[in-house]
This record gives structure tokens, C-alpha cells and sequence, in this order.
């Protein structure tokens, strides 16, 4: 790619996009299930149960969880017995994962570190793939759903939890002005990085709505794409199958 791409409302080259978005992680890592509980009064845990319900883990199977982070979502999986991969692109963020489940004595993982754009694993491998509010933060989004598509088995399903913009008349207002306002002061507070949660609810108002992020998973090439919305498309749960 050569034009020029989001980083939140900043217009930059993809390489430093990639770069930028890096460094956000890495400075917010070690106090970002702190925020998220912060920042959403822990409703980030409802919706990530109910994310983890919808893509039905089963014993046995093998799941790409990317942008697996600190790993919320993969120890969800992994306690309903399938065998997760965690991917994230940034190393920081798998650290703090890999301790956590040490720590919680979680078994059927495997950490590594991956580009979402261009992933080392074969094709066919995964029965599910997933990925929880990371999808806005790649780079180039097509490329990820097409190496989503590619490294799912035929009958293997995408899922995806993603932040939106509410439609709901009132709601949407108020969440806009806590977003825009307290939010980055909350990170100044508590994560020391006032500029990163700047660039995180940036990165929320500019994600394409439920029903276009639905027709790219459309145009990736899985079928029966769905967008199932939450606080009136405020998080949406998106999915597809591999057939």
C-alpha cells in the first residue's frame, strides 16, 4: 500500500500507521484489562461471554485468537477445552498474556507473535478464528479478512468483536462526550498515556459502521456474514463461515 491510512484522525503512511499503533500497545499493555474495566464499568467481561457463546468452543478444536493480547477472550476458549493460538503483533502484549495464564495454570495455549496481514500458519489450519477489538487497529483490514478466511478449514467460522457508533438517539451523545473527554483522561490518570486512549477512541469513530464491516467479511470471501449489535451497534459481534 503507498497512500495514506488512519491513525486515528491523523493521516499517516501504512508502515508508520503500523508502527504508531506498535507503540500504543506496548505503553498501555501491563494496565489495559485495568482500563477496559475502567473505561466500560466492566461490561467488556459481559461481552466477552457473550462473544465466546457465539463462537461455541468445543473440546478439541483448534482456534486462531488474534490480537489475543493479554488473552481475555483465549482463556475463555481454552477453560471450554479447544486448543487456542494466541496471536498478537506486539510482543508486550503476548508478555502479559503468557503471565497471566501461568499464573492461572490455563493449559491448550500457544503464543506467538503475528502480523494479522500476513500470518506464518498454513492454510486450512483453524476451526475457528477470532479477534476482539483488534480488528480496527490493523493496518490493512481486507488483508486481515482474507488471511482470516485463508487459514480457516472449510466449515471453520470468523468472529469478531468490534466497537462501533451507536444509533441509539441520546445514548450515542452521551457516549460520544465520555468518550471523547474522559476517556484519554482516565488513561492520563491510571496508564500514565493520555495520547494512546486519545488514539483508541479515535480509532472507534473512524471503524466502519456494522453493516459495511459486514460487507467487507462479505467481500473476504466468507458467507453468510452477520452483524449482531450491542447498546444499538455501540460493540457488534460479526461472524462468517468458511465453505
Amino acid at each position: 500500500m503507498t497512500d495514506q491510512v488512519n491513525f486515528g484522525d491523523e493521516l499517516v503512511s501504512p508502515d508508520e500507521k503500523t508502527r504508531r499503533v506498535g507503540r500504543v500497545f506496548s505503553s498501555v499493555a501491563r494496565r489495559y484489562d485495568l482500563m477496559n474495566d475502567l473505561m466500560s464499568g466492566g461490561l467488556h467481561r459481559r461481552w466477552k461471554d457473550r462473544f465466546v457463546d457465539r463462537v461455541k468452543p468445543r473440546t478439541g478444536e483448534r482456534v486462531l485468537d488474534m490480537a489475543g493480547g493479554t488473552g481475555d477472550v483465549a482463556f475463555r476458549m481454552a477453560k471450554r477445552g479447544a486448543h487456542v493460538s494466541v496471536a498478537d503483533i506486539n510482543a508486550d502484549m503476548l508478555a502479559v498474556g503468557m503471565e497471566r495464564a501461568e499464573a492461572l495454570g490455563l493449559k491448550n495455549l500457544a503464543w506467538k507473535q503475528e502480523n494479522a496481514e500476513g500470518l506464518s500458519f498454513e492454510s486450512s489450519t483453524f476451526d475457528a478464528y477470532t479477534i476482539a477489538f483488534g480488528i480496527r487497529n490493523v493496518t490493512d483490514i481486507p488483508s486481515a479478512l482474507k488471511e482470516a478466511h485463508r487459514v480457516l478449514r472449510h466449515g471453520g467460522r470468523f468472529y469478531c468483536l468490534e466497537f462501533s457508533t451507536s444509533e441509539w438517539p441520546g445514548f450515542a451523545d452521551i457516549y460520544e462526550l465520555y468518550a471523547g473527554k474522559l476517556i484519554p483522561r482516565i488513561g492520563r490518570a491510571v496508564a500514565k498515556d493520555e495520547g494512546s486512549y486519545r488514539y483508541l477512541v479515535e480509532s472507534i469513530r473512524r471503524f466502519p459502521k456494522p453493516e459495511a464491516f459486514r460487507q467487507m467479511i462479505a467481500e473476504a470471501g466468507f458467507v453468510q456474514a452477520n452483524a449482531e449489535t450491542i447498546l444499538g451497534g455501540l460493540v457488534c459481534i460479526h461472524s462468517g463461515w468458511k465453505i
